[in-house]
């Protein structure tokens, strides 16, 4: 059997990152077995459904690299395939029309509830309550038509919808990649209506006939929808069709335990991206939200492709916790390609001023050295700051402090050493100001203070030998002059 895995997102808004790890999990089972990785958009909620939020999603899946094998499907293309399965399953004895308005049918939930209030009241006799609670529980339980069995028409021109004959009774059982065997009564699950008296199917039928008619066969997905695979495998009994296995994966929580909300971070796929995380960061880290593979830690998409298996999937929530996001992207910053790493941290560097020729040559000669001065791209891009400020540079008050009068001193006889230099290398730069350390018998406490201040006005910097590498031998000498003269 090839295998095939699907991510059916809805276009309703952006891609959560509990949804993108959810197609990360099917992208990686699917490439671990040779198999195939759909996309469908499920776009049959006309009115929340937006083009905005499928670019979204395009947009999302696209950064994370999780290309899928064959253009997307758009559920709303397939409503007459949808239609058409439903009509067969009445033809075939599994689904029927009914004619139970949703007028009625709230009518009985309200009458429902009313009895099981009516149940609370005090001073009722014991037998009263058994019996109104018993009438409540009847009336609030999967519904079950009563033209399921052919009962007619009230008239010829009555509206319809056309519902799922359930399964009568007996143990209905799952067997679940992550849960493991799950079972229910038959009589926990409804007369499910698969069209609408517009005609228009519902996501019960449409997610199975989708799923079905792309070869669908294995169901990874969020473990919300545990209870709709009881409704929905009905639906593939009915048509005589293989039911796919289905792995229920548990949701994502915030650090503190709770349903993630926005008060935990944020919740969309791409503003990690706007954050400056990289992709391969975001998947590592989503990977191991809730999935263990021995004592390993951090896993490259090759590592993560050769080892997934829904078996290493844990059944309880996983938390999210920035802090080892950071830990991971920091991890992937500085293994990435230096010309790849210039081009992503551009634009954080441009958003705060235009980048000037001579800047890019300075942080492309830095860059390969300063990977570890940042957990974002955003820190990262900020870390070269000392390289891009303008003279005369603005003194913090501890670069003022070391620009007294006597580190001023210091600094002009080095000063004229740097002017005397030939070659201009961070191997030599350092040796001239060993030796002028070693002719005036000062330290490098006493000439580092001064010297760092005139270089970066107080901005954080790495060793002062390759800083003035990178600043060039005209902009070094011109801001340790603009301080020697101020």
């Amino acid at each position: 059997m090839s295998v095939v895995t699907r991510f059916a997102p809805s276009p309703t808004g952006m891609l959560h990152i509990g949804g993108a790890r959810t197609a990360l999990f099917n992208y990686l089972f699917a490439r671990r077995h040779g198999g195939r990785f759909l996309l469908r958009i499920e776009d049959t909620d006309r009115e929340r459904s937006t083009q905005a939020a499928t670019d979204a999603i395009l947009d999302a899946m696209q950064w994370l690299g999780l290309t899928p094998d064959e253009p997307p499907v758009m559920q709303s293309a397939q409503v007459a395939r949808h239609a058409a399965v439903a009509h067969e399953m009445i033809a075939r004895g599994t689904a029927f029309k009914c004619y139970v308005s949703a007028e009625e049918l709230q009518a009985r939930r309200d009458l429902g509830e009313e009895k099981r209030l009516a149940a609370r009241e005090e001073g009722l006799p014991e037998a009263a309550r058994d019996a109104l609670l018993a009438e409540a529980s009847q009336l609030l339980a999967p519904f079950r038509s009563p033209y399921r069995d052919g009962a007619p028409a009230p008239s010829p021109e009555a509206p319809f919808t056309v519902r799922l004959r359930a399964p009568e009774s007996g143990p209905r059982t799952v067997e679940d990649g992550v849960q493991g065997s799950v079972t229910i009564d038959a009589s926990e699950i409804d007369d499910l209506v698969m069209l609408r008296a517009d005609g228009t199917p519902t996501y019960m039928l449409a997610v199975v006939v989708d799923d079905h008619d792309m070869g669908v066969t294995h169901v990874i997905r969020g473990d919300d929808h545990l209870r709709n695979t009881f409704r929905q495998v009905p639906i593939y009994e009915a048509m005589g069709w293989d039911v796919p296995k289905f792995s229920h994966v548990p949701m994502i929580h915030g650090n503190d335990g709770a349903k993630l909300s926005k008060r935990h971070g944020a919740l969309s796929t791409t503003a990690y991206r706007d954050m400056g995380y990289l992709p391969e960061a975001m998947k590592a880290y989503l990977l191991r939200l809730g999935w263990s593979h021995g004592d390993q830690e951090i896993f490259t998409d090759e590592e993560a492709i050769t080892v997934f298996d829904v078996s290493g999937i844990n059944k309880a929530p996983a938390r999210l916790d920035l802090d080892k996001l950071a830990t991971v992207n920091a991890h992937f910053i500085r293994l990435a390609d230096d010309g790849r790493l210039f081009d992503l941290i551009c634009p954080f560097l441009s958003a705060k001023a235009p980048l000037s020729d001579s800047e890019q040559d300075r942080i492309r000669a830095a860059l390969p050295h300063m990977k570890d001065r940042g957990s974002t791209l955003i820190e990262l891009a900020a870390a070269f700051d000392f390289l891009r400020v303008k003279r005369p540079l603005e003194m913090n008050k501890n670069a003022r402090k070391a620009l007294s009068d006597e580190g001023k001193l210091r600094l002009k006889g080095l000063y004229d050493e740097l002017q005397r230099m030939s070659q201009w290398s961070g191997a030599s730069i350092s040796e001239t100001i060993k030796s002028y350390c070693a002719a005036t018998g000062l330290s490098m406490g006493q000439i580092g203070p001064p010297l760092r201040a005139a270089l970066t006005g107080g901005l954080p910097a790495p060793d002062l030998a390759p800083v003035m590498e990178w600043l060039g031998r005209e902009e070094t000498l011109a801001r340790i002059d603009d301080q020697l003269a101020s």
